[in-house]
């Protein structure tokens, strides 16, 4: 379908919300709406895709806030899908790694399923070896989010909003989220996570893409090139679990402090899924940045939280066919989940990971897309 006038789009509106799909657009970006499928309890889920002035894209589904596609620019100005995914809603609704979700309540891992508050302790699901992993059975990732499209000044947005009612997975109080996509028209992919509660609960919100800038997943991510603005790092146990030591990268495996490839020393430590310390305080500062060599994408991840989890989807086994066939394999992607650190609730000398129904939460985490000069 063309891309339509705002005139003509207020006059054909009523018609067009009747059919399976819908443009709103003020050329040359827009958002098209599509049925991605019903799930196994009959609901539906729509999908969602956002095209920027530069005609950059990204396709969110309500299930799970997921973002299935994102196609950036390669240094020819070809665009290319930079994340994995999938076409189908039914391997989203069984046992997938997270890709591209909204997570919480808790993003990361909770030691043993259980932290206290208040003098009261809670238990929640345990879903990964001993611990509680990112919200639980049917956390934010298994459940459909409503959805508003705008085209905003900075290019078409997607807002996301989901009631997580007192007691879900075992957390306390009621929480209202709102979760905004904007595809920015100069290829940002921004998030900004808004949330209240009823009572003092632990939140950590996150999103799950599994990137890869060269080839969607076909290939692996050890030619990538990587900074990280980040001198320290939580220790984890064997069963990734911090220790509760915050330590120095210097002369390990994990420091990014200077530019490396992400495979220079990552078979030393057997893949990286660690939480690595940001010096940027509340305010909007680089987290990491990217490039990969051979199509000349890069990109750089900005937020306002204190943490970013580094994950090289060392679980990813070639059971997963992605599009067009790809088999997603050990090392295939990386993730830089913006976050509080894991197992804040029970570890006392992190940043607090509590929201309280007087103080909302507002945070920003920013994907900036661009190719190498």
């Amino acid at each position: 379908m063309s891309n339509l006038g705002t005139a003509q789009l207020r006059r054909t509106m009523p018609t067009m919300l009747t059919t399976a799909a819908f443009l709103l657009a003020v050329a040359p970006g827009g958002i098209q709406k599509s049925y991605f499928g019903t799930t196994k309890d009959g609901k539906s889920v729509a999908a969602y895709t956002l095209t920027n002035a530069k005609g950059a894209k990204a396709k969110i589904i309500t299930f799970g806030g997921i973002v299935t596609r994102l196609e950036m620019p390669d240094r020819d100005g070809k665009l290319g899908d930079v994340v994995l995914g999938l076409d189908q809603l039914g391997p989203y609704e069984g046992k997938t790694p997270y890709f591209g979700a909204i997570v919480g309540r808790y993003a990361n891992r909770i030691a043993k399923g259980r932290f206290t508050l208040a003098g009261k302790t809670y238990k929640l699901a345990v879903n990964n070896g001993p611990n509680s992993l990112h919200g639980g059975i049917k956390a934010y990732d298994k459940r459909i989010w409503a959805a508003t499209p705008s085209m905003t000044k900075a290019g078409p947005a997607l807002k996301l909003t989901l009631r997580d009612l007192d007691g879900t997975e075992g957390y306390p109080g009621t929480v209202d989220l709102a979760v905004t996509y904007t595809l920015t028209n100069d290829n940002i992919l921004r998030i900004v996570y808004d949330a209240k509660t009823t009572k003092a609960t632990p939140i950590n919100l996150t999103n799950h893409s599994y990137f890869n800038l060269k080839d969607a997943g076909a290939s692996d991510v050890r030619g990538h090139l990587l900074h990280l603005y980040a001198n320290r790092y939580t220790p984890v146990d064997s069963t990734l679990i911090p220790t509760g030591e915050i330590k120095s990268v210097s002369g390990t495996p994990y420091d990014f402090t200077t530019t490396k490839e992400i495979g220079l020393d990552m078979d030393a430590v057997g893949g990286y899924d660690i939480n690595y310390v940001l010096e940027g305080g509340a305010k909007m500062h680089r987290a990491a940045g990217v490039v990969e060599p051979t199509t000349g994408r890069t990109l750089e991840c900005w937020t306002d939280q204190p943490g970013v989890q580094l994950y090289t989807s060392f679980f990813l086994d070639g059971s997963i066919i992605g599009r067009h066939g790809i088999k997603y394999d050990q090392y295939h992607a990386f993730c830089l989940e913006t976050q509080k650190f894991p197992d804040s609730p029970n570890q006392k000398g992190f940043p607090s990971c509590i929201l309280l129904p007087k103080h909302p939460l507002h945070s920003v985490t920013e994907y900036r897309f661009g190719v190498a000069k």
